[in-house]
């Protein structure tokens, strides 16, 4: 087929769509919430945060809690996540997310309260802050990306890079003997008697993005309970410090991030508890 037919026939496909309206509000499946503002994200092509993200818009819309969330970004590669969210924002600083949102919780006990924090905010600097915000059980959600690396300061080695990945300070690779094994936060943390409920999803395929809702579903239903904290890890990809193209970021993630942080519930509420 030549260019010049290929060219009609595209021009006679809109010419269809012009005439026909079949583009009106009725008919579309899939839209942005309202829950999310008009703001073009920052993030670099294929990075998982655009789409945990949307998933996080989606459930609060879709609870129809808009009015009665509480978010709190970090410092990191999504800390402007504020403009991107049509709730009510707070801004934390580096690690000390998990603080900000139990001093919110406990004056504001009624709202549904989550912090949004990536590897080097959460399990780094603010280390502290989570352990103990799991330890003592505060009724919030932690959302807690994990893509290996620092994003936002130049793809340094993370506590979750992984044994033998390179970033500008491990350029050889990560040496467990020298440098330590990656923290598995999420196991460490669902230890705590304070964690309610405690699970890894993943952002690399649609199916893994659905069971990603799924899991920060339950942790705002689970709110509800007052009956502790609600840890929900998303092992995400990072293209750019991984010097990537997103779909081999995704493969990669698959077949290296997946196999040392393995997906699925690590502590879930006993029945009738």
């Amino acid at each position: 087929m030549n260019e010049k037919i290929l060219l009609e026939e595209e021009k006679h496909y809109e010419n269809v769509i012009a005439e026909e309206s079949v583009c009106v509000k009725d008919n579309l499946v899939y839209e942005k919430p309202e829950t999310l503002t008009d703001t073009p994200f920052h993030y670099c092509p294929g990075c998982g945060h655009g789409v945990a993200h949307r998933i996080i818009a989606e459930v609060i819309s879709e609870l129809g809690i808009q009015s009665e969330t509480i978010g709190v970004a970090p410092v990191g590669c999504s800390v402007f996540a504020y403009h991107y969210f049509n709730i009510d924002m707070q801004e934390a600083a580096h690690g000390r997310a998990s603080a900000v949102a139990t001093g919110i919780k406990r004056v504001m006990p009624e709202k549904y309260v989550f912090s949004y924090q990536g590897d080097g905010d959460l399990a780094a600097i603010g280390t502290g802050e989570t352990i103990h915000t799991c330890n003592r059980g505060e009724n919030i959600l932690i959302v807690f990306i994990n893509n290996g690396i620092y994003g936002m300061t130049g793809g340094q080695m993370a506590p979750t890079t992984l044994p033998g990945m390179k970033s500008t300070t491990s350029p050889f690779g990560r040496d467990v003997v020298t440098m330590g094994n990656p923290l598995k936060i999420t196991e460490l943390v669902a230890q705590l008697p304070g964690v309610y409920y405690c699970t890894r999803q993943a952002l690399n395929t649609p199916a893994n993005v659905r069971k990603a809702k799924k899991a920060i579903l339950k942790g705002f239903e689970y709110q509800k309970l007052n009956k502790g904290l609600s840890f929900v890890e998303l092992v995400s990809n990072c293209p750019s410090n991984w010097k990537m193209t997103p779909l081999a970021a995704n493969k990669w993630l698959e077949e290296n991030m997946l196999p040392y942080y393995p997906l699925g519930d690590i502590k879930v509420p006993k029945e009738g508890k």
